[in-house]
């Protein structure tokens, strides 16, 4: 069966241009290089200023219109940067989804980096997202924010598929006997009934690639906003146990506000649900960076 990444459209930097070309006459293209490429995005970096994402999927496409929406009325608001997109891009017979490109944000992936590195972002985090949760939400459905559709923290739906996944791993023996048992008993602990009601703007997506760091490894950006939605807040507490080390948390949660013990609890299934999904991804991608990366997170997220 093909992984539910696999794109349909995979964007060359020729059709990109031609598409910039035609849409923003105003921007004049001198140099065109590839950037990032993800579940839902190929990006490519123009005159080494701005940043243009083009949809690998057609949910992706509508995925970008509610970036356009939402971040311009977000930005001025969060401790971080996010992008701010300049360029909306319109589909068109050659290409069919919609598109944009906004100012390269300063910063770095945070690879490798040292639990003493990751520590240093633990007010920020609390801080952007305590900030993020209080958007007014009726402000958001103005805006055509949608309330969560796929059930992300539907436990009883995603503890079978986790358990799949990780035992597809130790099959292919990527995964030691610790790490496997670790995570097989973290599992059996996880309440079916587990549920969070409450309800704010969530970034839905916060992961270590969807995040830039200055050189001494704190957080200066959050990227990709795709999967922003209506839903509970564990979905972004989540980078509490995916990025940062256990004697952090406690820090981080007083600074964020209150917190239920089910909330966290759910934070820590969907910390180690998305990071176990990104291990196969890197794999499949050959992405051995990321592979050492989600190892090391997982591990955080287990740690009491």
């Amino acid at each position: 069966m093909a992984a539910f990444w696999n794109p349909e459209r995979v964007m060359t930097a020729e059709e990109a241009v031609l598409l910039i070309k035609n849409q923003f006459s105003n921007l004049t293209i001198l140099k065109v290089a590839a950037f990032a490429r993800g579940f839902d995005n190929t990006a490519f970096l123009i005159n080494e200023r701005y940043v243009f994402r083009f949809p690998r999927r057609e949910i992706a496409g509508e995925l970008i219109k509610v970036e356009n929406r939402l971040l311009p009325n977000i930005a001025p608001s969060l401790p971080l940067e996010i992008p701010k997109p300049q360029y909306i891009g319109k589909p068109q017979p050659n290409f069919p989804w919609a598109f944009s490109g906004y100012e390269l944000l300063g910063g770095k992936n945070p690879e490798k980096l040292t639990r003493e590195q990751r520590k240093k972002s633990t007010n920020i985090l609390a801080q952007f997202l305590r900030q993020l949760h209080s958007f007014p939400l009726q402000q958001a459905e103005k805006l055509q924010i949608p309330y969560d559709q796929l059930g992300r923290l539907d436990v009883k739906k995603r503890k079978p598929l986790l358990m799949e996944r990780i035992n597809s791993l130790k099959m292919e023996n990527r995964l030691s006997d610790v790490l496997y048992n670790s995570l097989r008993q973290f599992i059996t602990t996880v309440e079916d009934t587990l549920v969070d009601e409450k309800k704010v703007l969530v970034h839905g997506d916060l992961h270590l690639r969807n995040m830039l760091v200055d050189d001494e490894g704190k957080i200066t950006a959050v990227l990709d906003w795709g999967d922003t939605h209506i839903g509970s807040p564990a979905i972004d507490l989540s980078v509490a146990y995916s990025y940062l080390p256990s004697d952090c948390r406690e820090i981080f949660f007083q600074m964020y506000g209150d917190v239920s013990e089910e909330s966290k609890d759910l934070a820590r299934f969907k910390a180690i649900y998305s990071y176990v999904l990104l291990l196969l991804y890197g794999y499949d991608q050959g992405d051995i960076q990321l592979v050492n990366d989600c190892y090391f997170s997982l591990k955080l997220a287990l740690e009491q």
